[in-house]
């Protein structure tokens, strides 16, 4: 399952760049220590850098001055490897696992964090900052210039065919990875069981084997998939392939998203799916999204927790004809369209160009 960082490295190939993904530092046993290796993964001018560090990766935390000296010296191994100049960085690790100052004085910098940072700084965090929420931007009290970008989308996500009459049976779709342990299940289980005339759609994994995204994992997580398997009103379609979500999620009538943001890391202030809903064209029912407050573009409710959600759900897929007005879905897909993964590098080159490079 694709996140940003898959996404950008992807289009970033697609426009004629070359691009070397570097994974985490191998801990698996597969590599020798420093051993570096570089394997083209079927997608022109893409790469993916596997590596393993030459000295215990335990010295980050023990000796965190000797680990940056170490790693430069394994950052210089890996340029060799490559073989050829490198001009841009790209970094989205938030946790610090591969400093951005590890990384040659040549090299620009980006430095764009998705999540909440573990150990926000004050320090320089390379040569431009970018952050999906404006939350995280608030973190880092540096002089680094700073953007808020949004989530991008895959332009194969993009319905350009609005149906606004409703399928014979309602279908609500919701997507994502279901270990999540911020998901509100009692909220989201109330829904579901009212509203047994609706069919919801599940996509997205439910067990730990193939799902990548998931440290955590509610312990009850079992208990809550034979739950929705027993409802008859309740499709588990599994993870599938971003291409058949995609042409899933067209044939929707609304999209739900019901997490807890009190547990949730980023504490609601944005979800990557959101686009992908809006790519869709039909109304999206969630929890309160910072981000997408007062946008008309999510019927959310007003407070931070998801007392009124189950309210809110009924009268949005009792007035959907209302909700997904042919404006209104084109509102959501022209937002959508200029947050593809290409529009958004367009939009972060232009403001290097004019904020940083000037």
């Amino acid at each position: 399952m694709f996140i940003s960082k898959h996404h950008y490295a992807l289009e970033l190939a697609r426009m004629g760049n070359t691009v070397y993904f570097m994974n985490s530092p191998d801990k698996t046993g597969t590599l020798r220590p420093g051993e570096v290796r570089i394997d083209p993964v079927g997608e022109d001018k893409l790469y993916v850098i596997k590596h393993k560090l030459f000295y215990p990766y335990i010295l980050k935390h023990r000796v965190p001055f000797f680990h940056k000296l170490l790693l430069k010296y394994h950052i210089r191994n890996i340029f060799k490897k490559i073989g050829k100049p490198v001009d841009i960085v790209w970094s989205f690790d938030y946790s610090d696992t591969i400093h951005l100052d590890s990384f040659p004085d040549h090299c620009f910098k980006i430095f764009m964090p998705v999540d909440n940072p573990t150990n926000p700084t004050q320090e320089k965090r390379g040569d431009v900052i970018f952050s999906v929420t404006q939350e995280i931007l608030d973190m880092y009290h540096c002089d680094t210039p700073k953007m808020f970008v949004n989530h991008g989308v895959a332009e194969h996500f993009i319905n350009d065919s609005i149906i606004t009459h409703p399928n014979n049976k309602v279908q609500v779709g919701l997507s994502g990875n279901f270990l999540r342990t911020d998901i509100d299940w009692h909220c989201l289980l109330d829904i579901v069981q009212h509203h047994r005339d609706i069919v919801f759609n599940f996509w997205g994994p439910f067990d730990l084997k193939g799902a990548n995204l998931s440290a955590e994992t509610s312990p009850l997580i079992g208990q809550y998939k034979r739950q929705l398997s027993n409802i008859e009103n309740v499709v588990l379609h599994g993870a599938v392939d971003s291409f058949v979500l995609a042409a899933g999620l067209r044939k929707m009538d609304c999209f739900l998203i019901c997490y807890d943001v009190e547990k949730d890391h980023s504490k609601g202030t944005n979800y990557h799916k959101v686009l992908e809903y809006l790519a869709a064209g039909k109304v999206i029912v969630s929890n309160n999204i910072t981000t997408y407050h007062n946008t008309g573009l999510v019927e959310m409710p007003a407070e931070r927790h998801n007392d009124q959600l189950p309210a809110l759900f009924t009268e949005v897929v009792n007035n959907l004809a209302k909700y997904n007005a042919r404006e209104a879905q084109l509102k959501r897909v022209e937002y959508a369209k200029a947050h593809t993964y290409k529009n958004n590098i367009r939009s972060m080159e232009a403001f290097i160009t004019q904020r940083v490079l000037r």
